[in-house]
């Protein structure tokens, strides 16, 4: 019986080969991102990570087999790294009209929605590297994504500010009901809401719950005997949340400043 379109994937990829100049990048790789479900993909630098996320993004062909995409499947996009000129002068507001959205109604909530509506007016060069990866969130969150598609979500942020994002985007999955595809190497930190695990190294090594993966044989394979025991999976219990700048936010988005709360973003 086939699945209903409710239930069919988001994005599926299928038998996916990747060859750059000879040499294969990616290997026989299948996944598929549901609805409302949260799929992780870790792995070393160099596993293919992104270049996978380009494969099912449509930005890069494969070599061989075939990704299917839902029929009108609208993607929020988040990439690894994005350079703004420094001598550019551009606010928060600004940036996100670039995607296309206008309404200032819009942009305010959508900012706020991540923690982050005290930014709107200020240079985009001078936030924080946790600041900063809650306005690309922002921005991908603008085109009302199906699925949500982050790479290296928690780039230039510290350990405090990760657990915060990952909490974040947990909710995020619940509120927009989209389905979200992670990619990450910082492997000491699996998302509590993840509900799939893949391990990649130009194939796909393991998958499953973050639990099972982390006793995987391959998985110590993939990070050596003295490393993989000291990785962790996350599991972050919080009654409240907290923006950009380190605020607590209650459930019904009020501020409580907390002077010896912070998220700890690194800068530059």
């Amino acid at each position: 019986m086939s699945p209903s379109a409710s239930d069919a994937p988001l994005v599926a990829a299928h038998g996916v080969c990747v060859e750059f100049d000879g040499r294969e990048v990616l290997h026989n790789v299948s996944l598929a991102v549901q609805p409302g479900r949260v799929v992780t993909l870790i792995g070393p630098n160099g596993a293919g990570k992104s270049t996978l996320a380009r494969v099912l993004l449509g930005l890069t062909q494969p070599t061989h087999g075939r990704v299917e995409r839902r029929a009108n499947l609208r993607i929020g996009y988040m990439p690894q790294s994005l350079t703004i000129d420094r001598d550019l002068p551009m606010t928060v507001r600004r940036f996100l009209q670039l995607s296309g959205v206008k309404d200032a109604a819009t942009l305010e909530r959508t900012l706020e929605e991540v923690g982050a509506a005290y930014t709107m007016g200020q240079p985009v060069q001078v936030l924080s590297g946790g600041e900063f990866q809650r306005v690309l969130l922002a921005r991908a969150l603008l085109r009302n994504p199906d699925l949500l598609v982050l790479d290296e979500p928690v780039r230039s942020v510290d350990v405090t500010g990760q657990a915060e994002l990952y909490d974040l985007i947990g909710k995020l999955r619940q509120t927009h009901h989209c389905g979200v595809l992670m990619v990450s190497h910082d492997l000491h930190l699996v998302m509590a809401a993840t509900d799939e695990v893949i391990c990649l190294n130009q194939h796909v090594c393991c998958a499953g719950t973050p639990e099972s993966v982390g006793r995987h044989p391959e998985y110590f394979a993939m990070f050596g005997p003295t490393v993989a025991p000291s990785l962790a999976v996350y599991a972050h219990a919080h009654d409240h949340a907290h923006d950009a700048a380190g605020h607590v936010v209650d459930a019904d988005g009020h501020n409580h400043h907390h002077p010896h709360e912070h998220l700890g973003d690194s800068h530059g």
